[in-house]
């Protein structure tokens, strides 16, 4: 049975997988740092800043609305096939079952929007120059 209203685990479920994002990007940027299988390491670097910059400033508005309403998710518990997450609004509760793959497809989704906006901020940038 739903208890949240579609706006709420809306907004609850972009801010838990944008979270997840954040974290996958920072370990993309340890690893490309640490490694050395890249010969030209700066651009892949600045891109995962700027995807980092732009998910973590999201993120902050979506907390903000989150505090506004009440709001909170919380992990309960997680094993090799299933990941499950409780949101709290206003005293209601309810509790999601998602399967691991089907997390790292939205945690993928989100990493090409903000990769995807980096992408049209430096053509818009570009064609201004010209």
């Amino acid at each position: 049975m739903r208890y949240l209203s579609k706006e709420e685990f809306e907004l609850a479920s972009r801010f838990l997988f944008l979270s997840m994002a954040i974290l996958v990007i920072k370990q993309d940027l340890k690893s490309i740092e640490k490694g050395t299988s890249f010969k030209i390491k700066e651009p892949y670097i600045e891109l995962l800043d700027m995807m980092e910059y732009e998910a973590t400033k999201e993120r902050g508005k979506l907390r903000k609305s989150m505090n506004e309403k009440q709001l909170q998710v919380v992990s309960l518990n997680k094993n090799e096939s299933f990941s499950s997450f409780l949101f709290l609004c206003k005293g209601r509760e309810e509790k999601r079952n998602y399967f691991n793959p089907a997390i790292r497809k939205k945690v993928e989704t989100i990493m090409n929007e903000l990769m995807q906006k980096k992408i049209v901020t430096d053509k818009k940038v570009v064609s201004r120059s010209r």
